[in-house]
This record gives C-alpha cells, sequence and structure tokens, in this order.
C-alpha cells in the first residue's frame, strides 16, 4: 500500500543518480567536527536519525573549501586537505547504508571569515568591511579589518579550491554536493552588487559578476565528470534595498542553469542581521515563506530542476508543492532536526505523531555559543551517543513513578518514562494538559505552538501512563501511593508586583488576555516588553484596541525578548508597523481605576497612561514552595525537580531536563 504523498515519494535519477524521494535535509552546521575539521563519530552518528528517517539527501551546511582562510563557526568542516577524505567516507557509507545521498554544502565566506578563528583578513570580491566585521571588531576592542580584494592569481587558486573539495567529496564516496551561491556567502559576493565594487572582468556587468560562479561550477564539473551532481544555492533575492534582486536573479539563472542540475533556491543574507529573517525565518513568518521564489523560477526554466527551503512544516505541505508544479525537490532543516522520523511517519500513515517544529530558532542560537546543535522540542538532539537511534533503553527495574504537572516538560517526563517501561502517573491541577504552552500557543500567529500542544496532548494521551486531571498533588496524596520516583514539573507563576491597585478587577495576568479567559476593553496598558508583553500587544492592536507598552528597563537588550535576535527584530519591526508605542524606563508606580501612573527610573517623573484594562507581562517566578513540599514523597536520590520548577526558562529547558531525569530513572 503506497502512501497519501505519490509525489513526494516519487524517486527520480538524475545523472545516473538514485534519489529515492524529492525530500531533502536542508543544510545544518551541527558544530561536531573535530578541532582539525574532521568527521567525528559524534557526527555521523548526529545524522543517523536522518538518514533513518527517510530523506533522499543530507545537505550539511557550511563546509568550507579551507579553513585557515575561511572559517565562520566552530567546528566546521574542512575540505581543504585530502586529510578530509577518509573520515568523510564514515559519513557517506553511513547515509548510503539508510539509502539517502550525502552530501556537502561546499563554502567560502569571503567577508564573512572571522579573524579571531583564522588571525587573517577576510577575502573578498572587493575590501569592504562587512557588518559582521563591525560588530566583532566592537566586540573584541579593535578596529575594523577591511576583506582583501581577491587579484586574479588568488581568483584562480579559490576556483580551484572549490573543485578540489567538491572532487574530494567525489573520492570520498559522494555522489553529489552543494555549491553555496547565496546569502552573501564569497559567490555570491562576487555575483551581487551589494559588495562588488570591481572594475574588472570580474565587476561591472551582470555576466562579469557572474563569471566567477561559472568558473567555479566549470571547474567542478571538469574534475568531477558527467555522473556527479551539482546542486546550486541561491538567494532569489537578498532582500537589502542595495543587493541583487529577483529580476537580476532570473537572469544570473539563465547563465548558469545549464552548469547546475539542482537550483536549490532560498532568499536573504547571512552576514546582515535584518534579511536573515528570510533564509530563517521564525514562527512571526508566513509559513512555506520563499516557495514563490521557486515557483517563479521553475515557471521562467520548466526544465530546469528545482529546490524549494523556508518554513515547509511537514510532508502534507511538501506535497502540494510539488504535485502544483512548484518545485521538484523540498529542502527542511528544522522540522526534520524536531522530528528526522518525519518522512517515515507520513509513508506509513502516522502522520500525526510527527513532533512538530515551533521556529523557535532555538537551534541556530547555539550555534553562536558556540554549542552542539539541540532542538527544543526533540531532547535526543545532539545527545546521539549518549542515546543511540533516538531512543531510551528500557530499564533494568520497573518503577512506580509520579509526575507532579502536565506542562511541557511535565509530558516530556511521561513520554520517556513510559518509553523506558515504567508505571507512570501524571498529576495535572487543571482541566487540561499543556501548561504554559495552552496560553502560549492562543494568538492568532501561534500555529506553531498551538502543533506542539496538540502534539503534547496527543503524545501524552496515547501512552500507557494514567493521567490525572483536576488533580493537585499533595504530600499526602503522593506518600500514600509510595512511589519509587518522582518528577516534579510543577512550573511557575507569572511575578505580581505589591503596588497600590494592583488587586483591582481589570488588572489580569497578560496570558489570560491571549487565552480569552478575561474581558479586555478598548485602552490597554501592557506592562513588561519581554515576548509575553509584546506578542499580546501585538494581538491586541490588530484586534482593534488602543494599547500602549511601559518597561522599566532602557531597552530590550536584557530582555527575554533579545535572545532570539532575529524573533526580537521581528517583534519590534510589528510593534512599529501597528504604531504600538513603547515607553522604555518605566517603572509601575500605581494603578488606578482609570489608569496607569510609573515613574521614570532616570528623572524621576511621573506619567499617568489611560487604561481601562491592564495586563501584567512582568516574567515568572519557580514554584519552588511546591516543589520543596513534595521533594520528600519518595526515596530522596529519586526525586527531581525539573523546568521552570527549577528556574523559569523555555520550552527547551523544560523539555530536556525532563527528558534527562526520565530518562535515567
Amino acid at each position: 500500500m503506497t502512501s497519501g504523498y505519490p509525489h513526494v515519494f516519487e524517486p527520480l535519477r538524475i545523472r545516473g543518480v538514485q534519489f529515492k524521494n524529492r525530500l531533502e535535509m536542508a543544510p545544518p552546521s551541527p558544530n561536531l567536527a573535530d578541532r582539525e575539521g574532521r568527521v567525528t563519530t559524534e557526527f555521523v552518528n548526529f545524522f543517523r536519525p536522518i538518514a533513518k528517517g527517510g530523506v533522499a539527501v543530507i545537505h550539511v551546511g557550511n563546509s568550507v573549501v579551507d579553513i585557515r582562510e575561511a572559517c565562520d563557526e566552530e567546528r566546521q568542516l574542512d575540505l581543504g586537505s585530502d586529510a578530509c577524505i577518509l573520515p568523510l567516507t564514515r559519513f557517506v557509507e553511513m547515509c548510503h547504508g539508510y539509502g539517502a545521498l550525502a552530501s556537502l554544502e561546499i563554502n567560502h565566506n569571503g567577508k564573512d571569515s572571522q579573524y579571531e578563528k583564522t588571525g587573517r583578513p577576510a577575502y573578498s570580491a572587493s575590501p569592504i568591511i562587512a557588518s559582521s566585521e563591525l560588530m566583532r571588531a566592537k566586540l573584541h576592542g579593535r578596529e575594523p579589518i577591511p576583506a582583501i580584494e581577491m587579484d586574479h592569481a588568488k581568483i584562480k587558486e579559490t576556483v580551484e579550491k572549490y573543485a578540489v573539495a567538491a572532487y574530494r567529496c567525489k573520492r570520498a564516496g559522494f555522489k553529489m554536493c552543494m555549491v553555496h551561491g547565496g546569502h552573501g556567502n564569497l559567490i555570491s559576493q562576487f555575483a551581487s552588487r551589494l559588495y562588488n565594487k570591481r572594475t574588472d572582468e570580474y565587476g561591472g556587468s551582470l555576466e562579469n559578476r557572474a563569471r566567477f560562479a561559472i568558473e567555479v561550477l566549470d571547474r567542478i564539473r571538469e574534475l568531477c565528470g558527467e555522473n556527479f551532481v551539482i546542486e546550486y544555492r541561491i538567494s532569489a533575492d537578498e532582500i537589502h534595498p542595495d543587493g541583487m534582486h529577483f529580476d537580476e536573479t532570473l537572469r544570473f539563472v539563465e547563465l548558469i542553469r545549464h552548469k547546475v542540475d539542482i537550483l536549490h533556491v532560498s532568499a536573504g543574507l547571512h552576514g546582515e542581521l535584518q534579511y536573515m529573517r528570510n533564509w530563517w525565518q521564525n514562527y512571526l513568518m508566513d509559513r512555506m515563506y520563499n516557495v514563490h521564489y521557486a515557483a517563479d523560477i521553475k515557471k521562467a526554466f520548466p526544465d530546469l530542476l528545482v529546490c524549494t527551503v523556508g518554513s515547509i512544516m511537514n510532508i502534507a505541505q511538501a506535497e502540494r508543492i510539488i504535485s502544483s508544479g512548484q518545485a521538484d525537490f523540498v529542502a527542511m532543516c528544522r522540522p526534520i532536526l524536531a522530528d528526522p522520523e518525519m518522512p517515515r511517519k507520513y509513508a506509513t500513515g502516522k502522520e500525526e505523531d510527527h513532533r512538530p517544529c515551533i521556529r523557535c530558532q532555538y537551534c541556530g542560537s547555539r550555534l553562536l555559543i558556540p554549542a552542539v546543535i539541540n532542538c527544543a522540542v526533540n531532547p535526543f538532539l545532539g545527545n546521539e551517543t549518549e542515546f543511540p537511534e533516538a531512543r531510551v533503553g528500557k530499564a533494568e527495574v520497573k518503577k512506580k513513578v509520579a509526575v507532579i504537572g502536565g506542562g511541557p516538560a511535565g509530558i516530556q517526563a511521561l513520554l520517556t518514562l513510559c518509553e523506558r517501561g515504567h508505571d507512570v502517573t501524571l498529576y495535572e491541577m487543571s482541566d487540561r494538559l499543556g501548561g504554559h504552552v495552552v496560553p502560549g500557543s492562543a494568538l492568532s500567529f501561534k500555529q506553531d505552538m498551538k502543533d506542539y500542544l496538540a502534539w503534547l496532548v496527543r503524545q501524552a494521551m496515547k501512552m500507557p501512563a494514567r493521567v490525572l486531571l483536576n488533580t493537585e498533588a499533595t504530600k499526602e496524596m503522593l506518600e500514600a501511593e509510595r512511589y519509587d520516583a518522582l518528577i516534579i514539573a510543577v512550573g511557575s507563576r507569572p511575578l505580581i508586583p505589591t503596588v497600590p491597585g494592583i488587586e483591582k478587577p481589570h488588572v489580569h495576568w497578560a496570558p489570560e488576555a491571549d487565552n480569552g479567559d478575561v474581558k479586555v476593553g478598548d485602552r490597554v496598558v501592557v506592562v513588561g516588553a519581554g515576548s509575553v508583553g509584546i506578542e499580546c500587544a501585538i494581538e491586541l492592536k490588530r484586534a482593534g484596541k488602543s494599547v500602549t507598552v511601559v518597561e522599566k528597563a532602557p531597552d530590550l537588550s536584557n530582555l527575554p525578548v533579545s535572545a532570539g535576535g532575529a524573533v526580537a527584530m521581528e517583534l519590534m519591526s510589528l510593534v512599529q508597523e501597528l504604531v504600538v508605542p513603547v515607553h522604555f524606563n518605566c517603572s509601575l508606580e500605581e494603578i488606578t481605576d482609570t489608569s496607569v501612573v510609573c515613574r521614570d527610573v532616570v528623572s524621576s517623573g511621573k506619567t499617568e497612561f489611560a487604561a481601562d484594562t491592564v495586563l501584567l507581562a512582568l516574567g515568572m517566578s519557580a514554584r519552588h514552595d511546591i516543589a520543596d513540599s513534595l521533594r520528600r514523597c519518595a526515596p530522596e536520590t529519586e526525586v527531581f525537580v525539573v523546568g521552570d520548577a527549577t528556574e523559569p526558562g523555555n520550552i527547551a529547558g523544560a523539555v530536556m531536563s525532563a527528558f534527562k531525569a526520565a530518562a535515567r530513572l
């Protein structure tokens, strides 16, 4: 019996190379190479569940042609010498063992290569100072260093580096590679007027600016032969006002289309923060964000094989894209990281079990620490050495375990404990599962979180566990059951300031408004400009309310909303677009029946804001009191406090802490 996704799972041969379906793993950088940029056992094991899960191609991101001069991440692959070949064979042969094709995203960072990592100035098409270099120079207290303009000898040398890197892939057993020609990396630095200021045969006209890309592609074909597949990644539009736009990209595609086998269509720039959103979308943005670019390229060049990428969240969406002729391949990264088994689940009729990505950007933010990529909703990711094949083993001794709290931490604990084979009871004091994910998914633009909430509840109810709703666990109740172990996931409560008027009936916690649990008037003041407060303000403004936000801090730099970088920018962009005033340095002093009174923390002057509804979004505090009261309801060494009950944080922290506790019981 076949699946309901015939276009997604249709095989294809290109240059004699078998693609078992039309799904690609878009290229992540897992930070798991060794110090010399070689494949490690951890690297291979990171990708094993993905290969097993059913994608046709696994691309590895940002594999550099020479790490001595092009490096912008920790522990990225280096293809600059033959020493890479032997370790690469381990990755290739693992992928081939599951019927997947291995591929490296061959790249040179150009202007974004980091002086702190290479010890030398970056190279580029022109002697520019990149915005990323300005930020690094400020961070390290040094003067910015302009990129060195490549002369003809350096261009020829670099073309050869790309080609030899691809050839090393072929020698290691790869049947294809991806050439990174987008996102403002070196090839696109030559192609785009934004970065290319040259006046020689590599600058000026589009034909000249495309020369470097063409030379790279021609030389790769010359070295790797006709039985090697070249996929080329491109930014359909750089979005930057002075960058390459779609009409010029179409002309560029015309110049290279006979030199590539698959055109991988993305958008935006890597080194310019405000344009990263176009290739690294967040939960505030539309799904299938870049598909229209691929569709228009496919329409212009119907014989060209086109791959689309960008917030394509599941196999059903991929099927619609391919069946409608918008693209021939669909690439996903974060949704596959969230659930490597998604292709197999859809092929075997288990769609509802696929764990959805919430586009929180936690995975990518790990690269900046730097740290190994993890996933907020998939606790196995990055822990493959400890939990091979993304599985926890059966417990040697079956235990009777209680989980207190039905939020994401509690549900993850339940799922893991059941997989271990324990006898599990979950206590939830409210009438539904989900914890803070319930209000966190309530707003109209939180579809990703809605899907995650539905998945959490669905998976919990499928488990052979006892789930007790409307049941507040007490010391007496737990002791009477004589549990062998206890996982306390009681979460956090909102911070409520002690100011005059705080008890008034028109004062509420902001998520209560998100949920529709309280009546909201026409003139609203939101106290707190973190993500909870800003999201609430956006929703209410779109509903026609008059909304004002007040915040004690001088800006957003120290607030949780800033952690996501691009998410913070997106939220503030929406606030500006909707004309929601945000007043900083405003400390809440008093709430009256008709207003909010704030004190300016700089001048000490007072300002009054009219309000018939006041919504508090001042953060959360851990329920330490509840956790402490239950700690001795089982043998002390078998009691674990997880998630927000330890320290208020995010879904990633809740899920990972609960998983680790449950996996070791």
